[in-house]
């Protein structure tokens, strides 16, 4: 890394809804620099990879999941990030991706890390290099993402609840929804939920109908994120 040569690397923002929060995974880094630093999971582009193939092997070592096929999964390039100061061993640009994944068990250590972790996104602060500014923009992605797109399903195992779909929106965007409004929404967005033959059996009361995801990948009208109180149209 001398001279003006770059260094190319994938920092991955990975994201789920645990516990009624949404979180991102996060390492504790072994190697320098910043050891001992928590940061996002990432790595260099090997020489036989483009940024789509490292951020795959680095999504499939960090945690396990199935990503270009995965119906409940999503991965995509979200920034890049190449500030002259960013990395202490040189000029290294990173282009970032972000990716939505269902509530996973707890990772596994990278090769450069001893401990991975799920953690709550505001509860992140003081990342290594500019991991900071990349979590959140990730974050404000997701977010964004989820009012005019169907990908908050790829939050939600296989079949899930319209309660399940309700509380990942709930979680991402950290606002209460009118449970009602909600559901007339998404139950009437064409293509956005398909029906199975199947009832959830867990909780108190009547067995809740389980869903999957449909095809469409818009939602027209979108929905709108709103500070408190219930979702609107």
């Amino acid at each position: 890394m001398r001279g003006n040569l770059f260094a190319v690397a994938v920092d991955l923002v990975i994201l789920t809804v645990r516990g009624g929060a949404l979180c991102a995974l996060l390492v504790r880094r072994t190697a320098p620099p910043y050891p001992g630093s928590w940061a996002l999971p990432g790595g260099f582009v090997r020489p036989r990879e483009d940024l789509r193939d490292t951020a795959t092997r680095q999504l499939a070592e960090q945690t396990g999941a199935a990503t270009e096929n995965a119906v409940t999964g999503h991965l995509e390039q979200l920034a890049s990030y190449a500030a002259p100061d960013r990395d202490p061993r040189g000029r290294v640009l990173s282009v970032a991706h972000l990716a939505l994944v269902p509530d996973l068990p707890e990772p596994t250590a990278g090769p450069h890390t001893t401990v991975s972790t799920w953690r709550p996104v505001d509860q992140t602060a003081g990342l290594a290099f500019d991991h900071d500014l990349i979590l959140a923009d990730g974050v404000e992605r997701a977010r964004a993402k989820l009012e005019y797109s169907t990908l908050a399903a790829s939050f939600c195992p296989p079949e899930f609840t319209i309660t399940d779909l309700r509380r990942v929106y709930e979680a991402v965007w950290q606002t209460e929804i009118d449970p009602r409004n909600f559901s007339r929404k998404v139950t009437s967005t064409n293509g956005f939920l398909v029906p199975t033959d199947s009832k959830s059996t867990s909780g108190r009361g009547r067995p809740a109908q389980l869903f999957r995801r449909g095809s469409a990948s818009t939602l027209h009208p979108p929905l709108l994120r709103t500070s408190t109180g219930p979702v609107s149209a």
